[in-house]
């Protein structure tokens, strides 16, 4: 296919030419791979400015876009990419191979750099979600901090940049700019944005913001960040949320309420669950919610079958329309599929290959995705354009990450609905809540650095 980039395309495409560091915010289906891949193609080629790159990325991004996006585009068929995933012997396969590309998900980066015995002696390092390095104490930041003074350009991606707040982007430009820019230490970034929220005596839970701290934060960033919404670039289809309310019985109520007033829960006569504090209890409210608690020994106790219930009439409904169903906890997986069983209702979970291409040429009714495991990078809109979340997550970054697989560009629908399973009185309705509370933070990082076409 001949590649004919929009001028936004065009702007990110330069910028990341003229930038060893940039930092892409590009929204949900602006073609960030295809970007970055002519971005680099002109550096290794043209300028020859670099000649060994490598990409890092979530596992299944790693195995599957970035390989399928090269061979989609004429422009960019010459490339040789060789993909590091699997076990350790074809890891270093992989690595060993002569290419221009190399690709490996985000959970071997440690083992590259600490493990492998193979010299990282990679000029370009592109980071496809760099919310994935948004943790200054996990092994895979400090291992790629270790090597940074090695690498002569860095390339960050992603849509949901500050996806828990502001203090979410000291780790993600600490690894891009070395703390140039937000400083090398997070107490100071800290001290210097922050003031404390939550606290128990001396033990801070959590920080927000001074009232200057979020445009002196964006101002630090911007000579080395663009963003682009894609509502500002695409005809995008019209994205609609909706709840859909499940309604407990007043049993599964008080059993509700007693829970989350006694952390404690009866089972028979020689059985409880119980909640060893506020954020073990809130775990278990979600649990509940969804209509089944796990035990201290992982085993799942049933509460209800509300949820299921409000998916099955959902999938009625939808008289044959594809739906791709966000679920959280395995038990909840289980359930479902269960329930689909009976109901003779064909389905797949989205956890390969073959499971994306088939519900991308439409043999699949009902698709089960969990949002920590295929949120990222995957191209679903040809399946269809309707999300039930089943269970909810605190995460936005996870959230919006999962609807973008249908919202998103070549999406056929003229509108894409996000509906919510929300159990009524309980800790979902907390839940939307907080998402929506934490979307205001996004949107004003996003606008803050917008590029100017």
């Amino acid at each position: 296919m001949i590649y004919e980039p929009h001028d936004y395309q065009k702007y990110a495409i330069n910028f990341i030419k003229e930038n060893p560091i940039a930092a892409i915010l590009l929204d949900m289906g602006l073609g960030k791979t295809s970007i970055t891949l002519t971005a680099i193609n002109d550096l290794l080629f043209d300028s020859f400015d670099v000649r060994k790159v490598i990409v890092i990325a979530p596992l299944r991004v790693a195995r599957d876009t970035w390989i399928a996006e090269v061979d989609k585009w004429d422009h960019l068929r010459h490339l040789i990419c060789s993909v590091a995933v699997g076990t350790e012997v074809e890891r270093k396969a992989a690595l060993r191979k002569k290419a221009h590309i190399y690709i490996i998900n985000r959970e071997n980066v440690s083992w590259l750099i600490e493990e492998s015995g193979i010299p990282f002696d990679f000029d370009m390092v592109v980071i496809d979600e760099l919310s994935s390095f948004k943790n200054g104490k996990a092994k895979r930041f400090k291992s790629l901090l270790k090597v940074r003074p090695l690498i002569k350009r860095i390339v960050g991606l992603t849509g949901t940049p500050a996806g828990n707040g502001l203090m979410d982007l000291w780790a993600e430009f600490r690894v891009l700019d070395m703390g140039k820019r937000l400083g090398r230490f997070i107490s100071n970034y800290r001290l210097n944005y922050f003031t404390p929220d939550k606290r128990n005596g001396q033990i801070v839970y959590s920080y927000k913001p001074l009232p200057f701290a979020e445009q002196a934060i964006y101002d630090a960033i911007s000579d080395i960040t663009i963003s682009m919404k894609s509502t500002d670039h695409l005809k995008m289809p019209e994205l609609v949320s909706t709840a859909y309310p499940a309604v407990m019985s007043d049993a599964e109520t008080r059993t509700y309420e007693d829970f989350k007033s006694e952390y404690v829960m009866k089972l028979g006569k020689d059985k409880e669950i119980t909640a060893a504090n506020a954020a073990v209890l809130c775990g278990k409210l979600t649990q509940m919610a969804n209509g089944a608690i796990y035990d201290e020994f992982g085993e799942c106790h049933l509460i209800h079958d509300r949820k299921l219930d409000a998916l099955e009439d959902i999938i009625e409904a939808a008289n044959g329309k594809p739906l791709l169903v966000a679920y959280w906890y395995q038990s909840d997986c289980d359930r479902i599929e269960k329930r689909l069983h009976e109901l003779h209702i064909p389905f797949s979970r989205m956890d390969s290959s073959e499971s994306i291409r088939r519900w991308n040429i439409g043999e699949l009714p009902v698709a089960l995705i969990h949002p920590a495991s295929a949120g990222h990078g995957l191209n679903l809109q040809s399946g269809g354009s309707t999300i039930v979340w089943f269970g909810m997550t605190w995460s936005l970054e996870l959230y919006s990450q999962t609807n973008a697989r249908l919202w998103r560009q070549g999406q056929i629908s003229d509108t894409v609905v996000v509906m919510h399973i929300i159990t009524a009185g309980t800790i979902d309705e907390d839940i939307m809540k907080a998402l929506q509370r934490k979307d205001k933070t996004q949107s004003a990082l996003i606008a803050a650095v917008k590029a100017n076409l």
